[in-house]
C-alpha cells in the first residue's frame, strides 16, 4: 500500500485510506469472518500484519454486531 495519502486512526490503529478501503471490501462482499488463509492474503494485500488484520476484523465485527442491535461479542446470543 502507499505511504502517500491519508491515516485514519480506526480501532487504535493507523491506517491509510487504501487500507482500509481493501479491509472495509473484504468485510462486505467476501467474509465479516475470514479463515486463517484468506486473512493472510488479506493481511498482504494491504500491507499489515495477520495479527493486525485479524485485530481490524475483531473490532469491525463487533462495531458492525452494535449497530445490528446485536451484542458485540460472536456466540452471546442468548435463547
Amino acid at each position: 500500500m502507499s505511504a502517500s495519502g491519508n491515516a485514519t486512526a480506526m480501532f487504535g490503529m493507523r491506517l491509510a485510506d487504501d487500507q482500509i478501503k481493501v479491509l472495509e471490501e473484504n468485510f462486505t462482499k467476501v467474509s465479516k469472518h475470514p479463515d486463517e488463509t484468506t486473512l493472510m492474503l488479506i493481511a498482504a494485500e494491504c500491507g499489515l500484519s495477520e495479527a493486525e488484520t485479524a485485530k481490524w476484523f475483531r473490532m469491525r465485527n463487533a462495531q458492525w454486531r452494535k449497530a445490528e442491535g446485536l451484542p458485540a461479542e460472536l456466540g452471546s446470543v442468548k435463547d
